[in-house]
Order: C-alpha cells, then sequence, then structure tokens
C-alpha cells in the first residue's frame, strides 16, 4: 500500500506541474490517511475551494447582494465559488445531482483545473459520475491504505532507469490504450500530458521510455477494462524488418509498459467492470426524483405563481431588485415594487421509496430450490432495507395462477413467517406471473412508490393466459405482458435460473428492456448480490 501512496504523491506532483491534467478523484472514507493526502494536496496546489453537492448555483456562480443592493440603491454583484484560478475540492462527490455535475462540468471545461474530487461511495455502486471523472486524469484509491504506509518508501519499477528518448510517444500511448479496452478519447491525451510533465519534473525537455510507463500506470490503471495478455516474444528479424530498426529503437517495449499499468490494477477490477455492466444506463437504482412545494432537498426557485405554491421571498426580491430604478421611474414614487412577474416559488426534490418484486417461477421439480434461493435473497435484501428504503414484495406462479405471497413491506419478521413454507410444483404460467407483478407495480407508483420487477423463471412456459396448456400461446401471452410492463415504463430485471441460458427468456428481456441475467445454481447471496449489481442501489 505504500506505493499506492507515493503514487498518489505523484499524481499530485504531475498536477501541479501541468493543470491541463485536470485533476484527480480521490476514493477514500473520512480519516487521518485522506486529511493528510488532502493536506498535501494543498501544500502542492495552494489553497483549495471546498464545495458540497447541496450547494445552490447562487453559491456557485454568485449573483445579486440582496442586502448591499437594497442599502445601496444599486445593483450589486457578488461573485460564486466557481472563478476562473479555483482549486476546487468536491466532498461526497458520489452525491453530486445531474445538475451540479452539469455546473462542474462545465467550469472543467471552460477554465480548466485542478479539480479533486472525493468520493466517499461504501461500495462498487457508488461512484463519482462519470462526467466528470472522465475529465479528470488521475485516480487514488487509499481505501486499503494505514497511517504506517505513509511513511514507507515506494517499491521501485523495472523500467523506472530507463533513459532512452522516445521520439514521438504519441503512437504506442494509444496502443496501450487499446491493449487495456479503454475506450475515451481523454485518456490517451491525458497520458502523453502526464508523460511531459513528467519529464520535466526530472529538468527534462525530452520524454524517455519512463516518463511513458510512469504516465501510462498512472492514468490508465483505473480506465482499463479488461487484463491484456503479453505480447508474443519477437521473431526473428527478415530483410524487410531493417527499414523499422529505427522506428523500434524509439519505443519502449510494449511489455514493460503493460506490465508497469498491471501493477497499479486494482484487485477488484473485473467486479467493477461487471458493475459498469450491469448498470448499462439503468440509472441509479434509488427511488424516482419527485418535485414539491413542502419537503426534500432545496431545489432553485422557479417563476410563475401557483396555487398552494410557497413564495420564496429572497429570490423574489433578487428577481425585482434590478428592475426599481425603472419601476420608480415610471411610477414617481420610491417604494419597493414587486410585481407578479418578479414572484418566484420554493420548489424541492425528493426521492421516493422503491419497490422491488419478485416474481418467482415455483413450477417443476426444482420449485423448492429457486423458492429457497428467493427466500435467502428477499431476506439479504431486507437486510439492507431501512438504509436504501426499499420495500419487497413476493409473487409465485404456478399450475395455472400467480398467487401474492408477501405483500409489499420492509417487516423482517413478517417476511420470514410469509416464506416459512412455500408450496411448489405444477406448470408455468409465466404470463399470469408478468400480470401478477405489473398490478402490484401499478398499485405502487400510485401511492408514490417506484417498482421494479425482478423475474426469476427458466423461461419454459408453457400455460396459456386462460389457464390451457399451450406452450406457443403461453410464449405469446408472455410477450403480450412483457410489452405491457415495458410500455408503462416499469424497470425489469430477468433472472434465469435454467441450467442453461435459454434464448427464448432472453429475448423476453429485451422486450421487458431489462438486463438478462443468467444464473444457474445461484445461491440466495449471489443472487442478492446480482440483483444489487444490476439495480445499481
Amino acid at each position: 500500500m505504500a506505493d499506492v501512496w507515493h503514487n498518489g504523491l505523484l499524481a499530485l506532483r504531475l498536477l501541479a506541474q501541468n493543470h491541463a491534467l485536470g485533476g484527480l478523484v480521490l476514493r477514500a472514507r473520512a480519516g487521518p490517511v485522506r486529511e493528510a493526502f488532502l493536506q498535501a494536496a494543498e501544500e502542492r496546489l495552494g489553497p483549495i475551494t471546498k464545495l458540497h453537492p447541496a450547494m445552490t448555483d447562487e453559491t456557485l456562480l454568485g449573483g445579486i447582494d440582496l442586502a448591499a443592493t437594497l442599502a445601496s440603491g444599486e445593483v450589486v454583484l457578488k461573485q460564486g465559488l466557481l472563478q476562473a484560478n479555483s482549486r476546487i475540492l468536491l466532498a461526497m462527490a458520489e452525491r453530486a445531482s445531474p445538475a451540479f455535475t452539469a455546473r462542474l462540468t462545465r467550469h472543467l471545461d471552460q477554465y480548466g483545473g485542478p479539480m479533486i474530487l472525493c468520493d466517499e461511495g461504501a461500495t462498487l455502486e457508488e461512484f463519482a459520475p462519470d462526467a466528470l471523472s472522465d475529465r479528470l486524469a488521475f485516480h487514488v484509491d487509499l481505501t486499503d491504505v494505514s497511517l504506517s504506509d505513509i511513511s514507507r518508501r515506494p517499491a521501485g519499477h523495472a523500467d523506472k532507469n530507463n533513459t532512452d528518448q522516445i521520439v514521438d510517444p504519441s503512437t504506442q500511448i494509444v496502443e496501450i490504450a487499446q491493449h487495456f479496452g479503454i475506450d475515451s478519447l481523454r485518456a490517451p491525451s491525458f497520458a502523453l500530458v502526464a508523460a511531459k510533465a513528467h519529464a520535466a519534473l526530472s529538468g527534462r525537455d525530452t520524454v524517455v521510455s519512463g516518463d511513458i510507463g510512469a504516465a501510462c500506470a498512472l492514468v490508465y490503471a483505473h480506465r482499463a477494462t479488461l487484463i491484456p495478455d503479453s505480447p508474443p516474444p519477437p521473431s526473428q528479424k527478415s530483410e524487410s524488418d531493417i527499414g523499422q530498426t529505427q522506428q523500434s529503437q524509439d519505443r519502449l517495449p510494449d511489455d514493460l509498459v503493460l506490465e508497469a499499468v498491471k501493477a497499479m490494477l486494482p484487485d477488484d477490477l473485473l467486479d467493477r467492470v461487471a458493475a459498469a455492466k450491469a448498470r448499462g444506463g439503468k440509472g441509479s437504482g434509488s427511488g424516482a426524483l419527485q418535485r414539491g412545494n413542502r419537503r426534500g432537498r432545496p431545489l432553485p426557485a422557479r417563476a410563475g405563481r401557483r396555487d398552494n405554491a410557497r413564495i420564496d421571498l429572497m429570490a423574489t426580491l433578487r428577481t425585482a431588485v434590478p428592475w426599481q430604478t425603472i419601476r420608480r421611474r415610471d411610477t414617481g414614487t420610491d417604494r419597493l415594487h414587486v410585481r407578479a412577474s418578479d414572484i418566484r416559488n420554493r420548489q424541492f426534490a425528493a426521492k421516493t421509496d422503491r419497490l422491488l418484486i419478485f416474481a418467482v417461477d415455483a413450477s417443476g421439480s426444482a420449485a423448492l430450490a429457486r423458492l429457497a434461493e428467493a427466500k435467502g435473497a428477499v431476506e439479504l435484501l431486507l437486510a439492507q432495507a431501512y438504509s436504501r428504503r426499499d420495500h419487497v414484495a413476493l409473487i409465485s406462479f404456478r399450475g395455472d395462477a400467480a398467487q401474492t405471497l408477501l405483500p409489499p413491506t420492509r417487516s423482517i419478521v413478517q417476511t420470514k413467517r410469509r416464506l416459512a413454507g412455500l408450496p411448489g410444483g405444477g406448470g408455468t404460467p409465466l404470463a399470469a406471473g408478468l400480470d401478477a407483478a405489473l398490478l402490484q407495480a401499478l398499485t405502487a407508483r400510485r401511492k408514490g412508490i417506484t417498482p421494479t420487477i425482478c423475474l426469476l423463471t427458466d423461461g419454459r412456459a408453457n400455460i396459456a393466459r386462460d389457464g390451457t396448456a399451450n406452450r406457443q400461446q403461453a410464449a405469446a401471452d408472455a410477450t403480450q405482458s412483457a410489452a405491457q410492463i415495458r410500455a408503462a415504463g416499469i424497470e425489469a430485471l430477468v433472472i434465469d435460473t435454467g441450467h442453461r441460458p435459454a434464448e427464448a427468456l432472453r429475448t423476453l428481456a429485451q422486450t421487458l428492456s431489462a438486463p438478462y441475467l443468467p444464473l444457474p445454481r445461484a445461491n440466495a447471496e449471489r443472487l442478492s448480490r446480482a440483483v444489487q449489481t444490476a439495480l445499481a442501489d
């Protein structure tokens, strides 16, 4: 872990050398290690302006100083925290809203860095906004770093003493990015700037091989999406290769750069990639965002007067102040003139509760195993329901109908009682299960709860909606039910519990516009983890 600390300090030195690198994402929980790193950042970068995701546009961008304006009779403006030369530190970056993120990305695009994002997420599904982190060159993860690691000397790298001059490093930097599956266009640019900054730290004007290895390791390690194989050993040169000898001497061997980046790859790289793919644009996975004028997180005031609206007095006065000179001249009075067009209303945003509806296939010989898995998964998810504000419901379908075994609840005691003995066996009325889940979801939505359907089945529908044993009609009914769920705008997740992935169930997931997860013989813990990852809780 000492290497992680010293690599983080190296990233700070490179950032201080060239602000075009944007900044870094610091993943660490509050503690002495993080405070020591932030102190080192302030020593190298200078005074830092601290931001919080709950700050308003007026605080960030500035506006009218109402008290000074009313006192002087003239419009007095005050500056916001985002200035051209600001050094920004954003605390709890994983909680930044899209609007807040847009303000910071605009600031980065217009003025550049440096900017530090403090990512305090407890799990892989809690992360700093991609729009911001992609604009920052470095990522420092101090999660496993202790105070004793800070004073240790870093381990040396094999290519550190290599001083062969690189004539044109840009081509090699792009090729290395391809090896690690990096599709960001900013990453190679950052790596090239970092290599030049690394050379400048050593007092050189030219980039050498050691600069390339250090830059690629710092910029690419956290962006990698795959672990490449080592390049094959070079074959014997033929006469046609003689003309390429000089070009090969101008490159650092790819295997050295690959090993340098591999040494800094996070241990949970594959888990991070899987989590990112499962999220796949589904959003944060939390409840829907509802706006109102009573409770929740404050939002910027909006124009227009409505019935039962709460007037934002300060925002209304700020809107009216610039017009006072004209209005006093028109009316001939020195009073404060506030018109209907100046009225601004308060508005708040609050996330609703979420309901996870488990629709479980209880048919066939493997029904008892699937029900046991669902029971364990529901109990594991309920253990975190209070912190995630989730409710859970359970629907079982078998024979020729579906049955709601567990209505929406957050009670663990009630859940265990209802799940004590669940029946199984019979046909697979998949359409009936989807219809019951849709009805439960629509009922929850009317109550202000955001529903998500989790379907657990092997996909072998053989009972039609009218109760007859007809596989072809059963498949058509299930497709129709899935289309209705999608038309209603309800999120869903399809988990294939069969021994082999079923193409019919994959097609059904596409109809639902839902992620498809084949999990044969999955236990309750793996099932629960898959649901949490796919929904990005």
